[in-house]
């Protein structure tokens, strides 16, 4: 397989082929992601995603999943996309899913007709960055959307009969701003009612905007316990009637796999024990984007 760049897949896609079809991030503006940081946003050539569908129809023979890289591949023209798409279904049949990640401008600039076009040809689950719901802290972080914005293409993205899996950063806020942004990540989740929410840790990223406001002393990220505290009243102020509520990140201190509203319950004492210090949390040595 060819790849340029970093790598970057939701822990969701570990066994899944993963299929290069565009080149860092079309916005790559986050002041703290540094997963792209000097790669300038591109789409693969045709040939070369070709030829590496070809290699996994070799050797990936019983492989049922495939996600999309790079970091916003539905900002890839939806000609494009469909010619992929098409391609996959026809080279790899025991595929049964595809997925990719997106943004709510990316999302903005397809129709709800062309996402059904999309879901048509395989693509099945949509991985859209959240991050947080209070507006002013994605305002500060350089993030492109509104949650108003948000809540408009996930809606779309879930009318086109695709599944949406939302992502949210605990400690993104730090210290000072910790109880704002759980509350309105809550009550964002809430309205938004996405098929997942995916929850990881903020670990700082050297060369990134927020890495300097940290160095400076003008950002003080949360410890465990803090972060811990974040999580659990995030999940405390949301209500979906079905979803995945996922802290399988390996920047968490605590996996925490829960089936909602089913298993809410059991997340909060979950995280009440842990805040207690009944139970074992991942070594800082141990985290890792």
């Amino acid at each position: 397989m060819h790849y340029e760049g970093n790598v970057i897949r939701p822990p969701s896609e570990a066994d899944s082929i993963l299929l290069q079809v565009t080149v860092g991030c079309s916005h790559n503006a986050c002041a703290f992601c540094g997963a792209y940081l000097g790669e300038r946003f591109r789409l693969k050539e045709l040939d070369v995603v070709f030829a590496d569908i070809e290699f996994a129809a070799r050797t990936m023979t019983r492989a049922r999943r495939l996600f999309l890289l790079s970091g916003d591949a539905l900002a890839a023209p939806q000609s494009y996309l469909l010619t992929v798409l098409a391609r996959i279904r026809e080279r790899l049949p025991r595929v049964a899913r595809t997925a990719a990640y997106a943004s709510a401008k990316s999302l903005g600039g397809k129709s709800g007709a062309e996402l059904a076009q999309l879901k048509s040809l395989g693509l099945a689950t949509v991985y859209m960055g959240l991050e947080s719901g209070d507006d002013a802290l994605l305002a500060a972080m350089g993030k492109q959307a509104d949650l108003a914005a948000m809540l408009k293409q996930a809606a779309k993205v879930m009318g086109a009969g695709l599944k949406l899996s939302v992502t949210v950063i605990n400690g993104l806020a730090g210290v000072a701003g910790s109880t704002a942004h759980a509350l309105a990540t809550g009550r964002a989740l809430s309205l938004m009612q996405p098929d997942q929410a995916a929850f990881l840790s903020l670990i700082p990223v050297p060369g990134t905007p927020l890495w300097e406001e940290l160095r400076a002393g003008r950002f003080e990220l949360p410890d465990a316990r803090g972060m811990l505290g974040e999580l659990r009243l995030m999940l405390e102020r949301t209500d979906v009637s079905r979803g995945l509520f996922l802290a399988n990140h390996a920047s968490n201190y605590l996996p925490l796999p829960l089936r909602l509203p089913r298993d809410k319950q059991a997340g909060l004492d979950q995280r009440a024990s842990a805040l207690a210090g009944e139970r074992a949390l991942t070594p800082e040595g141990r985290r890792r984007l």
